[in-house]
């Protein structure tokens, strides 16, 4: 199997890089890492309470801090174990817990509970593949599927805000296509 060389920049690396000049040099990938899983909680209370006009926008910059943490890693050649492995568990926190919240309640549970088996499918993965010391890294599936969930849930959560149930069925869609690419991930080692 062709492995990938984790410097390697993906697209939107090249779309993301000229932002990255207002990034003091002191702000690591980590650093942003942890902003993510500190984040996470408040987008839940927001999105518990059901306040979805700071809840909704606040999630999408949330999720967004995961492109700038990539971005960062690879484009500065700061690419740590540390982030390697805590990166998609950070991920996996805030869109797992929002599918937990959120999905679960508003779309086919049989859905919510794949999309949740297979994120503990991929991190149970990877931490077996850290445990034999391989250190695993993203490859363009599970950048698509990550960025289908994103899509998923921002698409019911838009739905829930502004009361437009056309976007649960958009969103179910976009998230039994975000199962086939976790799947197609998760086969060819990806987090």
């Amino acid at each position: 199997m062709h492995k990938r060389d984790p410097e390697q920049l993906f697209p939107h690396d090249k779309l993301i890089r000229p932002f990255l000049a207002v990034i003091p040099r002191a702000v690591h990938p980590n650093h942003v890492t942890i902003l993510r899983m500190i984040l996470t909680p408040v987008v839940l209370y927001f999105l518990f309470k059901q306040n979805y006009n700071i809840g909704v926008p606040l999630f999408v910059v949330t999720a967004m801090t995961d492109a700038l943490d990539g971005t960062l890693a690879r484009v500065r050649k700061q690419i740590t174990r540390w982030g390697t492995f805590y990166d998609p568990i950070a991920d996996k926190m805030l869109i797992g817990s929002v599918i937990i919240l959120i999905l679960l309640q508003h779309v086919n549970p049989l859905i919510a509970f794949s999309v949740i088996g297979v994120e503990i499918l991929m991190m149970a993965g990877g931490w077996y593949q850290r445990r034999r010391g391989i250190v695993v890294t993203a490859n363009i599936w599970g950048k698509v599927k990550m960025i289908l969930e994103f899509t998923g849930v921002l698409l019911l959560l838009i739905s829930l805000w502004l009361g437009v149930d056309l976007f649960v069925e958009l969103s179910e869609g976009t998230l039994i296509l975000a199962i086939i690419f976790a799947v197609i991930a998760l086969l060819t080692y990806s987090l």
